[in-house]
């Protein structure tokens, strides 16, 4: 029958491993290894390939092991790492980083005077900004060719402004010696003196 969750067929239910079942397991692994050790037969080729198997027991057995087996383990912990005759031949390697232990102090320091590092997006993004600051000042101030441009057609509505403001002063004025020299001829006409 198969496990898992996503099975849902019609009349067929699920199947969950009983928690009582895997704690069973996990003591006759721990019998299993206590036998080995008792024995005398565990070797340290059986330890390195039983941690890979078996974490939780082995985990627990070194635990609770001596102080001596701890040791010896790490041991053979080290040597599986190495391959080959690395430990016996030692080669520098320019491109290995080898970090220092650096004083809390410098650290602080050094965190204080570190500017953030940027990526080329934000550097960019900071350079138009100032930029655009930049330009807005010179702009304000009339230093800049579109700033210049600008105050000089500002500078001819000006005066093209005053001029139809005097022309339309001037017809206003026309149209009110007009409306009194109409009016002076209509009450000569009426024989009114004014």
């Amino acid at each position: 029958m198969p496990r898992g969750k996503y099975v849902s067929y019609k009349g067929r239910s699920r199947h969950f491993t009983n928690p009582e079942e895997l704690e069973e397991q996990r003591r006759q692994e721990e019998k299993k290894l206590q036998w080995r050790k008792n024995k005398g037969k565990d070797s340290s080729s059986e330890e390195e390939d039983e941690p890979k198997a078996h974490g939780d027991s082995v985990k627990n057995h070194s635990s609770s092991g001596t102080d001596t087996d701890s040791e010896s383990e790490s041991e053979s912990e080290t040597e599986g790492k190495t391959k080959g005759v690395e430990n016996l031949i030692q080669v520098e390697n320019p491109n290995r980083v080898q970090k220092k232990a650096k004083k809390l102090s410098q650290l602080n320091q050094s965190l204080d005077s570190a500017k953030p590092d940027l990526s080329r997006r934000e550097r960019e993004q900071l350079e138009r900004q100032r930029a655009y600051a930049n330009y807005q000042k010179l702009h304000a101030a009339g230093k800049t060719e579109e700033a210049r441009a600008d105050l000089a057609r500002l500078a001819i509505v000006k005066q093209q402004r005053e001029e139809a403001a005097r022309k339309r002063e001037a017809e206003k004025k026309q149209k009110e010696l007009a409306l009194q020299k109409k009016t002076e001829l209509r009450q000569k006409a009426l024989g009114k003196k004014s």
